[in-house]
């Protein structure tokens, strides 16, 4: 009696290199291209910082000369108060960012939850006014401050609450259609259940819808925060006092003379200016995806 023989199976060979590559090998390397591209100017940047030259051109040769001379003369020099720059950019930054999110998100949730007049064309006009840039209103938003700091010097030329309240005005359009969004995607059922409990508006917004758009809150206010913190532009037509500059605007300081640019001195500056929004981002990157496209749900 003959025993049973089992099949043999032949070993499953291996895809070829060429194949691995046509498959998703090309993904890796476009990727690594993409960080090369993306990192290659802050590691010149960070190259610069460290050179003893103060140019660019003495920094093509990356990390050839090492100090840390340029770091001790930003923080040091008493003309160019580096760190009070920096506690100008992040007060106006939080306050932005703040105000930004308090003010969108409550006229996201009275557009979203109310129905009155004019609901439609107030949303309208909010989209329509900003497709203009805001380099056309440079002009308006001198002469407004300079006629409001004759009244209240607090909010007008040269004042950093003045400066906050610049973008809190030109971020409320943007950011209260990103927050409609959102706000649509939480049922209505749980507003009318609370209300049949006795809650009012007030408790239901602060307790429960709040909470319930966090992540579009993280993103609002982490967008706010890094677009007031690298301006330059409106922060240097309304801040005319050195001690009152933001970072972008006292970091200009080290390159606006002719054949006196301080080019070390400035990219030292730059990589520490850096340092928040990187943090920031770190540290509130779980909400930026789920917050960028919660939205897109429901309209």
């Amino acid at each position: 009696m003959s025993t049973p023989t089992t099949p043999t199976t032949s070993p499953r060979r291996r895809p070829s290199a060429g194949r691995r590559f046509v498959r998703g090998g090309w993904k890796h390397l476009a990727a690594i291209a993409a960080c090369v591209f993306a990192l290659f100017p802050l590691v010149y940047a960070f190259s610069a910082s460290l050179s003893a030259s103060g140019s660019l051109l003495g920094s093509n040769q990356l990390f050839s000369d090492l100090t840390g001379a340029n770091y001790a003369d930003l923080l040091s020099d008493p003309q160019n108060p580096y760190l009070t720059w920096f506690g100008n950019s992040l007060f106006v930054s939080v306050s932005t960012a703040a105000g930004t999110v308090l003010m969108g998100a409550a006229a996201a949730y009275a557009f979203s939850r109310f129905r009155f007049r004019s609901r439609r064309g107030g949303l309208l006009a909010l989209l329509v006014i900003q497709m203009f840039p805001q380099l056309l209103a440079f002009v308006a938003i001198f002469l407004l401050l300079f006629a409001i700091s004759e009244v209240y010097p607090v909010l007008g030329l040269n004042s950093r609450l003045g400066l906050v309240a610049v973008y809190l005005g030109g971020a409320l359009g943007a950011n209260t259609f990103l927050m409609y969004g959102f706000f649509n995607t939480i049922p209505k059922d749980l507003d009318e259940a609370a209300e049949l409990d006795g809650a009012s508006h007030a408790q239901i917004y602060w307790t429960m819808i709040l909470p319930l758009v966090t992540p579009i809150l993280v993103v609002v206010g982490m967008l706010s925060f890094i677009a007031s913190f690298s301006d330059f532009l409106l922060a240097q037509i309304v801040l005319q006092d050195p001690e009152k500059y933001t970072l972008a605007v006292g970091l200009y300081q080290f390159v606006s003379v002719q054949f006196g640019e301080n080019w070390g001195v400035f990219t030292a500056g730059a990589i520490l200016a850096a340092i928040p929004v990187v943090v920031l981002f770190l540290f509130l990157q779980r909400y930026i995806v789920s917050g960028l496209t919660g939205g897109a749900v429901k309209g």
